[in-house]
């Protein structure tokens, strides 16, 4: 009976990884669902659905876009973490679900590093300064100069607790001993609105959402938080430039997926997204959107979110950031 048993055991294990391996061959046989954590309009929600277009060719099938925005991006985030490991879910995220928010929170529901599989680190992107008009400056210096004088008076929008867009002011506040009142958004496309509609004074937002509006001369384009010019905005100084030399605060973009997903499948899709990413026509409208497409290997966004960790966590922990 004890042989029988292994020997059915065996020829069980055999044909269930044949059975794998045929559907990973096969892969996929219907639509992929793309969930992006933030509102539609966001950025990391733009960038999705302009890469989408080529992915779907490329792998047959459609790619589908489901936005769960709440919680700065750590409940779309945590429901992928969770969701069934067989290629048909992936995850576009950014810096603070994938690497920050382990620092800042202390019972975060999911780890990224454990429960969640690297696909590809897809594009950065430079934040812009941006602030309203209604606060009557033209420079980094005179936006400062006014948190300084005014403690209290002015709101600052960003993406969400503990966002890059919101790490990035806190930063700049402990920098020059400033004060202003976090406001989180759903996306940097309300948070960009707030300013216009002076609910907020300014913020640090993807220029995907400040550029039209600044162009528009609803508000005021200041700086870039990247450690040089960006050479989709010359126009703008960097704030080392303006006088900030320690603050870079960018964001950027990455594919993941549940933890358990089929290694064959992530290499695949991994491999499609970059060539997507290599793309001229795709690269021409990202970077009509103000990204800059980037394209790795698992491996390579691996390492990086581990790099980014290593550099956040004692920037975060010296100036005692915390989620509102």
């Amino acid at each position: 009976m004890t042989m029988r048993a292994r020997l059915f055991a065996a020829a069980f294990t055999a044909v269930a990884l044949a059975t794998a391996a045929h559907a990973q061959d096969n892969w996929p046989q219907r639509p992929v669902r793309i969930v992006v954590p933030f509102a539609p309009g966001s950025s990391p929600d733009i960038l999705a659905r302009i890469v989408n277009d080529k992915l779907a060719a490329r792998i047959g099938q459609p790619l589908i876009v489901e936005n769960k925005p709440g919680a700065g991006g750590n409940s779309g985030t945590d429901q992928v973490s969770k969701a069934q490991p067989d290629g048909y879910t992936f995850l576009l995220s950014v810096n603070a679900p994938l690497v920050y928010n382990t620092i800042l929170y202390k019972n975060l529901p999911y780890d990224p590093f454990k429960d969640l599989v690297p696909v590809s680190l897809a594009a950065t992107t430079p934040n812009v300064c941006a602030v309203s008009n209604a606060m009557g400056v033209d420079s980094v210096k005179g936006w400062l100069d006014a948190m300084r004088k005014n403690p209290g008076k002015f709101n600052f929008a960003s993406t969400g607790n503990g966002s890059i867009s919101h790490l990035g002011v806190e930063l700049i506040k402990a920098k020059t001993q400033s004060f202003a009142v976090h406001i989180p958004y759903a996306s940097s496309g309300q948070a960009v609105t707030a300013i216009v509609q002076g609910d907020v004074q300014f913020a640090c937002l993807p220029p995907v959402t400040v550029m039209p509006q600044a162009k528009a001369g609803r508000l005021k384009a200041l700086a870039v938080t990247s450690a040089e010019r960006s050479a989709l905005l010359p126009e703008l100084p960097t704030l080392r430039e303006s006088g900030l030399p320690d603050i870079q605060a960018v964001p950027w973009f990455a594919y993941m997926a549940p933890k358990g997903t089929p290694n064959d499948l992530v290499q695949r899709m991994s491999r499609e997204i970059a060539a997507v990413l290599k793309d001229p026509d795709t690269q021409k409208r990202l970077q009509t959107a103000y990204f800059d497409p980037v394209g790795s290997t698992p491996e390579g966004l691996a390492k990086f979110m581990n790099e980014e960790l290593r550099r956040w966590k004692p920037v975060i922990e010296r100036a005692g950031l915390q989620p509102d």
